[in-house]
Parts: C-alpha cells; structure tokens; sequence
C-alpha cells in the first residue's frame, strides 16, 4: 500500500469507483451486517420471549445499524486505502470509466443476479453438503 495520501483526482477517482462498484452504498448501510441480524445470530438472546418473528429480524438489523454508524468512517477509510493501493490512477481511471458506463453498469447488474441465481439453483446442493459434512463430523462420513 501506497502511504502517501492520494492526489484529489485520484480520490475523485476512488469515490466514484466505490459508488460505481455498489460498495458506497454497502458502507452507507452496513448491509455486510445484515446476516448477523438474523434468529440464532448474536443479538437474538437479547430479544423478548414474545418477540414476533418480524421482530426477531427487525430489531438486531436496527440495533445493529445504529451502532454502526459511529464506526462507518473505519470502513471508508479502509475501502479508499484498499482501492488507492490496488490500483494506479491511470489504472483506475479506466475502471472506473468502464464500470460508469452501460457495458459496466450491464456486466455489474450480470454479476450480480448471476450470484443471486446460482445461490438459489444450488440451495438444495448446499443442505446436502451441510448433511454430509454433519455426517463427517458425527463419524460417519
């Protein structure tokens, strides 16, 4: 990693590679949380014992976002330093044009309905793993 700070066209560059990537908003939200919000995460003891089940998802994603927010700075410094080091300007400068324009935009959208649709063509593949590695770990396997 670079550790002199980057020139501002290349922050320029960097901020519009995290919001171009979809990561601004990620860091915005917190939404790399979101999976600790869940029943059986680290938050749901916490919950009342009459709690709804819209409860039990609501509340720990609350309670989460909120403290969150005093640490966001963190990830956006880390996100920017991780970029300004993986990338020289002219590097980025071309990326970032790509990912702004509409092949970019297309190949983003792709990426991600690709992830979404073999997670969900797989989820049976992936209870059956789960079973054989419980076998595994029972003896069995």
């Amino acid at each position: 990693m670079d550790e002199e700070s980057p020139s501002p066209a290349k922050r320029s560059l960097i901020r519009r590679y995290l919001a171009a990537s979809g990561s601004q908003d990620m860091i915005d939200s917190g939404t790399f949380l979101d999976h600790l919000a869940g029943p059986g995460g680290p938050l749901s003891d916490l919950l009342p014992a009459k709690a709804s089940l819209e409860d039990h998802f609501a509340l720990p994603l609350k309670a989460l976002k909120q403290a969150y927010q005093k640490h966001r700075e963190i990830w956006q410094e880390e996100y920017e330093s991780h970029v300004d080091g993986m990338f020289e300007e002219d590097e980025l400068s071309q990326v970032v044009d790509f990912l702004e324009s509409p092949s970019g935009r297309r190949y983003l959208d792709a990426r991600w309905r690709m992830d979404a649709y073999i997670e969900t063509n797989t989820e049976a593949v992936v209870e059956h793993i789960v079973a054989e590695a419980r076998e595994v770990l029972k003896g069995g396997g």
